[in-house]
């Protein structure tokens, strides 16, 4: 299984061009763990900054505001529906003693 683990790592690394580490875990039976430098490349070079999506808060309401103006819409009439039918209606409890 681990030797299998190893060639998988490679073949991502290859596929991805990322360099791999991997590092046994101690004692009989221990665990490979993958791992990949996240700040610098195979040689040491510091990678660049990663690139900033301008306007991302503004893109992520424009996408989510209409969503849950429309799932609102969808619940009201399902609802009104449902009370239509006669398959849900709340009851009126009068407790006025």
């Amino acid at each position: 299984m681990a030797p299998a683990l190893g060639r998988l790592a490679r073949l991502s690394a290859l596929v991805h061009g990322r360099s791999a580490v991997l590092s046994r875990g101690s004692g009989p039976g221990g665990t490979v763990t993958l791992g990949r430098t996240a700040v610098c490349t195979s040689s040491g070079a510091v990678l660049p900054k990663p690139k900033k999506t301008p306007f991302g808060l503004f893109r992520i309401a424009l996408v989510v505001v209409p969503f849950l103006y429309v799932g609102t819409q969808i619940s009201k009439s399902f609802a009104a529906l449902l009370e239509e039918h006669d398959i849900f209606v709340p009851e009126d409890d009068d407790d006025d003693d």
